[in-house]
């Protein structure tokens, strides 16, 4: 099975209120998920997860504390997501490839579809 290691922002803002996109394209298209990607040959982590963000969101960020490593297997492929709590350094989003996005309070993450892998961590912010 292909594995696949990506990077995830977990971003908060000054509210408490955490960062959630939706997917407009793929096999997952409308579920929800935090923004990030794959990291590239040569990157750390971090630094995968801010070029993502800037592609992304057209936006940087200040990525902090790892909050979780998730293994997941999908049907076709393995995954290992590594979530950072980030904070925006930027004050300005823009979607470049998400459908559409929400800032959540966290007893209000459970409102959306969240992709299976990210639902681990989801867990974990709503306590």
């Amino acid at each position: 099975m292909k594995s696949i290691s990506v990077v995830a922002a977990v971003i908060f803002d000054e509210q408490g209120r955490i960062f959630a996109t939706q997917r407009g394209y793929g096999e997952w298209k409308d579920w929800w998920e935090f923004p990030g990607g794959k990291i590239e040959p040569g990157e750390t982590p971090q630094q995968a997860l801010q070029r993502e963000i800037h592609e992304e969101l057209d936006t940087s960020i200040e990525v902090g504390e790892l909050l979780r490593t998730i293994n997941y297997d999908y049907p076709t492929f393995h995954l290992t997501l590594h979530c950072f709590k980030c904070k925006l350094t930027d004050s300005h989003l823009t979607l470049l490839e998400h459908e559409a996005s929400r800032w959540l309070k966290p007893n209000e993450l459970q409102s959306v579809k969240w992709l299976p892998a990210d639902e681990e961590i989801i867990e974990e912010l709503c306590v």
